[in-house]
C-alpha cells in the first residue's frame, strides 16, 4: 500500500511544476486524493482534492486560480499542476487518500513519502 508522489524540485517565482501521485494497493472508487503541504515548524494544510471517480474538484483560497488538480485514470496518476508558482508556496507537498470528501488532514487515511518544492531566484 503506497501512494508515490514525485515531482518536486526548484522553480523560479511564475513559474510552473507538476508533481505526480500514484497510489497502488489500495482501494480508490469512492475515496478522493488530496494534496496538502507543509513548511518546517508548521501543520501539514490542504491544497487541493479531486474525487478518483467523479470530477468533483476543490482547491484551498491561496492556491485558486494557480493550481490544478487532474486526473489520468489510464495511468492511475493525479497530479498537481502549479502555475505561477510564488516563494510562499515553498514546501513538502503530500499526497494521500481521503476516506471522505474533506479537507481536513485526519480525514485521510494514506499518505504518501512527500517531494519538495522550492520557488526561489
Amino acid at each position: 500500500v503506497q501512494l508515490q508522489a514525485s515531482g518536486g524540485g526548484l522553480v523560479q517565482p511564475g513559474g510552473s511544476l507538476r508533481l505526480s501521485c500514484v497510489p497502488s494497493g489500495i482501494a480508490l472508487d469512492y475515496y478522493a486524493i488530496g494534496w496538502f503541504r507543509q513548511v518546517p515548524l508548521k501543520e501539514r494544510r490542504f491544497v487541493a482534492r479531486i474525487r478518483w471517480s467523479r470530477s468533483s474538484t476543490d482547491y484551498a483560497d491561496s492556491v485558486k486560480g494557480r493550481f490544478t488538480i487532474p486526473r489520468d485514470n489510464a495511468k492511475n496518476t493525479v497530479y498537481l499542476q502549479m502555475n505561477s508558482l510564488k516563494p510562499e508556496d515553498t514546501a513538502v507537498y503530500y499526497c494521500a487518500r481521503g476516506s471522505r470528501w474533506s479537507s481536513i488532514e485526519y480525514e485521510y487515511d494514506y499518505w504518501g513519502q512527500g517531494t519538495l518544492v522550492t520557488v526561489s531566484s
